[in-house]
């Protein structure tokens, strides 16, 4: 592939999609644990009870990401397992099972990188007013030490956040997501507190370790749908402040987006003095979350957002819909350097993958060719990147296995590894080894 000495091939998960076990060894109930038993909320009422058992299944799972060759195995720990109530002691069997985990991983070559935070608040936090209250981002601090305390001697690199902007839009604004809140612009206050949890994390991972520490952002490059409208870029670009120059201007340049606000209040009110020096606390690396570009068109002048998302077109889509661009990743990553600068850490994408409806043929096999496509196309992006001077140093697939995927529940299959979920059967698909082959050579 013509990439770097040292680049560093990964694989992922997220725990509520994969370990189920919801009630067992004193973990306590997160908000998708509740958002899940809410009729509607789930497709088919769907939820993370079981998902991929990996909680009991986790050493079959290591022999298939030993298997696959990779470098390092990007997996989230479950705060509600560590502090059930989000606050408070630590539960011991919670942090057992990462410390089996993360031993296992090193045992056969494969490098720890954790993620502490993958959406899952403890409902008691929810219950005080989750992100829209800014003591959240203290209890994740002390959750960060606590987890650090136990696994920063062996865990590679650490993962504040994944993904803030889907908890703040998805989970806080539109209610698609869990906690299921409805509060369109005010919910911007949970961007600022989750960063701040992340700026406050940070010091505490460092505090107790931590050797590499960084955050995981989502971004979706931002297209007017016509780019001779004025009123459409100026939508595009309205997009791109919420979606991508939020969650990354205060991490890297240490300030708020310009003209950012949260409905009838300004964001910056909600900043205190010495917010943004925390919340920018030097990266060692920044993860880049990456589906899909998004393209707009100006919304009515009555409409909540100035921007209204219209279908790209041009592209074949995946099982979800999603257009399959890796002209846009690679745009994505040029972006990201020309805009940061010498303020830009190095990058690794973190996820990156797609969904098909993968099933076993009558011979048993997976044969998930799209897939294979897709992977080459966006790795080669990655490439291209790199010898035009962007510093990434990593790829990861979403993901390992097929999993609960949030409000779609258990329909896209987004794994290398399918998973008949009556029986737990676990069937790598054509991808796994062709994965293992790009790995290999």
């Amino acid at each position: 592939m013509g990439l770097p000495d040292g680049f560093q091939w990964g694989v992922a998960t997220s725990a509520y999609q994969i370990e189920g076990a919801v009630d067992e060894d004193g973990r306590g109930p997160s908000t998708w644990d509740v958002f899940c038993r809410q009729p509607g909320r789930v497709r088919d009422g769907h939820t993370g009870d079981v998902a991929c058992d990996h909680y009991r299944r986790w050493a079959e799972d290591v022999a298939l990401i030993a298997d696959l060759g990779v470098d390092a195995y990007r997996f989230s720990i479950a705060w509600p397992r560590v502090q059930p109530a989000g606050r408070g002691p630590v539960n011991p069997a919670g942090l057992d099972f990462y410390d089996r985990l993360v031993d296992a991983l090193l045992e056969r070559g494969v490098a720890p990188v954790a993620t502490l935070y993958h959406w899952d608040l403890p409902q008691p936090l929810e219950d005080d007013g989750g992100w829209m209250n800014r003591d959240t981002a203290y209890r994740f601090a002390e959750y960060a030490y606590l987890a650090a305390e136990r696994l920063a001697d062996r865990v590679a690199m650490w993962i504040t956040l994944n993904e803030p902007v889907v908890v703040t839009a998805y989970g806080y604004a539109f209610g698609l997501y869990a906690p299921g809140r409805t509060l369109g612009l005010a919910a911007l206050p949970t961007a600022h507190h989750q960063l701040l949890g992340h700026g406050l994390a940070v010091n505490a991972l460092r505090g107790r370790g931590a050797r590499a520490v960084g955050i995981t952002n989502h971004y979706s490059p931002a297209r007017p749908a016509d780019p001779s409208s004025p009123d459409d870029r100026a939508a595009a670009d309205a997009f791109d402040t919420l979606m991508n120059r939020l969650f990354t201007d205060p991490l890297l340049l240490g300030r708020l987006p310009d003209g950012l606000s949260a409905g009838p209040d300004d964001l910056a009110a909600h900043v205190r003095d010495q917010d943004l020096p925390v919340i920018a606390a030097p990266l060692d690396f920044l993860g880049v979350n990456y589906y899909q570009p998004t393209r707009l068109r100006a919304a009515a002048p009555d409409a909540p957002l100035p921007f209204d998302m219209v279908p790209e077109e041009g592209y074949p889509v995946t099982g979800m819909g999603w257009p399959v661009a890796p002209d846009a990743m690679l745009a994505l990553l040029r972006t990201l350097r020309e805009r940061y600068g010498p303020a830009l850490p190095p990058l690794y994408v973190t996820e990156n993958g797609c969904s098909y409806p993968d099933e076993p043929g009558p011979d048993g096999r997976v044969d998930d060719e799209a897939r294979i496509r897709y992977l080459d196309a966006h790795i080669a992006a990655v490439r291209t990147a790199i010898d035009e001077g962007v510093d990434v140093r990593g790829y990861f697939v979403w993901s390992l296995l097929d999993n609960f995927e949030w409000a779609e529940g258990y329909h896209p299959r987004f794994g290398l590894v399918h998973v008949d979920y009556a029986t737990q059967k676990r069937t790598p698909k054509k991808s796994y080894a062709w994965y293992r082959d790009l790995i290999r050579s």
